[in-house]
């Protein structure tokens, strides 16, 4: 995993008897009950995500989400972790890898303190339109409201300034949330996706034959095109609003001499 930063821990890593998992939930590739590899909720969102050209993994390790990390290690190809030392810092570099790649970024947030230090990044990504998906952890369903290690209701925070915030809390159908949500971001008007998972459903195993996401969301090759369609040529556009419209999407020409139009420019 790469490091940005000095090292420091996470905004509070579970470690308590509060956020204990199934000694069985590893994705060591064991047969599992329904026959087939068992593989564990982080591989599966992995999987998902590579499915729709994520290459990287921004975040600030926390324990909630180890799952994720380890599906992103044993992917083929590995995803790239890039850790970073606040979490506002994680999704700030998956938007500006989605504006600058045209493809969706990836962040992943620790349950509780890490989520909400991430929320001025998703409200900037969420103004901004940018194709943004947000995973993160949450406390496990079987000690809901008894105030377990970090436990806060994530989707109530986030849903003003996402296009969508949700819960997963089947392990089976973490796959299917992840490319559900991917889907999303990239649908106009693009914005960020929130998705949390329940501890169970991101640590808990289910074979690969079992998984709904292994049918439902086929793999599909890369984009070899940006996602924005080019806008029509600048001709047709008012000059003034053409280096507008250049300007504010990032694209900056230089300004024509007076009285000529501009040979051309990108708003896309």
């Amino acid at each position: 995993m790469e490091s940005l930063g000095d090292p420091g821990a996470g905004a509070g890593q579970p470690g308590s008897s509060e956020t204990a998992v199934p000694a069985t939930a590893h994705g060591n590739g064991q047969p599992a009950a329904g026959g087939g590899p068992a593989q564990h909720g982080g591989g599966q969102a992995v999987a998902a995500a590579q499915r729709h050209g994520v290459t990287t993994m921004f975040t600030l390790s926390g324990g909630h989400v180890f799952p994720l990390y380890d599906g992103a290690v044993r992917a083929v190809p590995p995803l790239r972790l890039v850790d970073v030392r606040h979490e506002q810092t994680a999704v700030f570099a998956a938007e500006a890898t989605a504006r600058l790649t045209r493809r969706p970024g990836l962040a992943v947030l620790t349950a509780g303190p890490g989520v909400t230090n991430g929320v001025s990044a998703i409200t900037t990504a969420h103004f901004n339109g940018s194709p943004v998906v947000v995973l993160a952890g949450r406390a496990p369903d079987s000690r809901w409201g008894s105030g377990s290690l970090q436990e806060i209701d994530h989707p109530q925070l986030l849903t003003p300034v996402t296009k969508r915030a949700f819960t997963e809390h089947a392990a089976g159908q973490v796959g299917a949330a992840v490319d559900a949500a991917f889907r999303l971001a990239v649908t106009p008007h693009r914005g960020p996706v929130f998705l949390d998972f329940a501890l169970e459903a991101l640590f808990g195993e289910v074979a690969e034959a079992d998984a709904p996401a292994a049918a439902a969301a086929r793999p599909r090759p890369a984009p070899t095109r940006p996602m924005w369609p080019p806008s029509p040529p600048c001709s047709a556009r008012p000059t003034a609003r053409c280096w507008w419209l250049a300007r504010t999407c990032g694209w900056v020409t230089p300004r024509p001499p007076p009285g000529k139009p501009p040979r051309s420019c990108s708003c896309r």
